[in-house]
């Protein structure tokens, strides 16, 4: 049975949530439907040309991309144009195109954190702050035979996360009443008669992201046919998450040693380097896409380097002259979220028995040629 298309967009929006994106960011359907049964989904870090092209070959009809196909509103459509062509395309093959960008950036285990593996940084903070979860507290009453079981599954699901402890809350025991109506199945008591119930009160904290997750399981868990439960916003900051990864390395290197082994790692064939390739760097700051502007947000993170694409010259000048060092792998390195988005749709889409199939796509769509 083939996935709709909501069902693996909601599956894209727990790893890369809508509200981590920045302001204004292009993210989101683009382009077709997704009130549709999904055969293949075609991963991508560019909707070019060509990779249109792969889609209709391999019988995709989603696209799940990095980069935007509409950057901006459209006066029209016009069919003689390379963009133009490339929507009639989409359309006629009736191949939707959704986009995660700095939502897919800013997540934990997203592009930065990705970046930041495989350079091997521990003790990672963010370079810019971009979102600050919201705290919610669930409140629910549960039949004592149920506590452990309603419990567990509201702790599997991700609630009672304060800081750096887990499986935090509170259980009071009490007595809870209720007159079941008719046509009722109670779990407890019977039709028309008032049943006192011996139950426990949970208390727990849920952040925002994982709010819709956390009453799913809850209700699956517990046993009664209406559940009492009650869930309000806390005046309290959750965790923040942002764009960009700062840490160090196992140890220190020399500029052309990290140099060599972005060069490998990322799989480019060149890159540009701002800096003494002899001094000794530890603390690096790593950023996918165009980082020019987070030269400033790197050093006041003592950042030693900072590892991003697009730097401009001016903006290199201005970095050797504050002492930081800058690696320019360019910009297409973000392709390393072809494999990996398309590893964790096939798995979590495996885990509902879904025939539907996830591929990465197969093209480069690096503009530059090196010689």
């Amino acid at each position: 049975m083939f996935a709709n298309g909501q069902t693996v967009v909601q599956l894209m929006e727990q790893l890369a949530p809508k509200q981590y994106a920045v302001e204004g960011d292009k993210i989101g359907l683009q382009v077709g439907t997704l009130n549709k049964e999904i055969r293949k989904v075609l991963v991508a870090l560019d909707v070019a040309e060509e990779v249109v092209d792969e889609a209709v070959r391999e019988g995709a009809n989603l696209i799940i991309a990095h980069h935007a196909v509409i950057y901006r509103p459209l006066a029209k459509i016009d069919t003689g144009t390379p963009a133009g062509r490339l929507y009639e395309r989409l359309i006629k093959h009736d191949i939707a195109v959704y986009i995660a960008h700095t939502n897919l950036d800013v997540t934990e285990g997203g592009i930065n954190d990705w970046m930041a593996d495989m350079l091997g940084l521990t003790g990672r903070d963010a370079l810019e702050e971009v979102h600050t979860d919201k705290l919610y507290k669930l409140v629910v009453f549960v039949p004592e035979d149920h506590h452990e079981r309603v419990l567990e599954a509201l702790f599997h699901a991700g609630a009672g996360q304060i800081g750096n402890y887990s499986k935090c809350s509170f259980n009071l025991n009490g007595t809870g009443t209720f007159l079941p109506g008719e046509n009722t199945k109670p779990y407890l008591g019977e039709a028309g008669q008032l049943e006192r119930a011996a139950e426990v009160r949970i208390e727990t904290i849920v952040p925002g992201q994982l709010q819709r997750k956390v009453v799913q399981a809850m209700l699956k868990a517990h046993p009664y046919e209406e559940v009492a439960y009650d869930l309000y916003q806390l005046d309290l900051k959750g965790r923040t998450f942002g764009l960009g990864r700062v840490g160090k390395l196992p140890e220190p290197v020399t500029l052309q040693q990290l140099a060599e082994q972005v060069k490998q790692v990322f799989e480019v064939p060149a890159l540009r380097v701002v800096g003494d390739l002899a001094a000794q760097v530890r603390k690096v700051a790593v950023l996918g896409g165009s980082g020019a502007r987070y030269t400033r947000h790197a050093i006041f993170a003592g950042a030693d380097v900072l590892v991003t694409g697009d730097i401009d010259y001016h903006t290199a000048h201005d970095a050797l002259a504050a002492g930081l060092s800058i690696i320019d792998p360019g910009h297409n390195i973000e392709k390393l979220m072809k494999p990996r988005v398309a590893d964790y749709l096939k798995q979590e889409l495996a885990g509902r028995k879904s025939s539907t199939e996830v591929i990465a796509s197969a093209v480069n769509t690096e503009p530059f040629r090196f010689m």
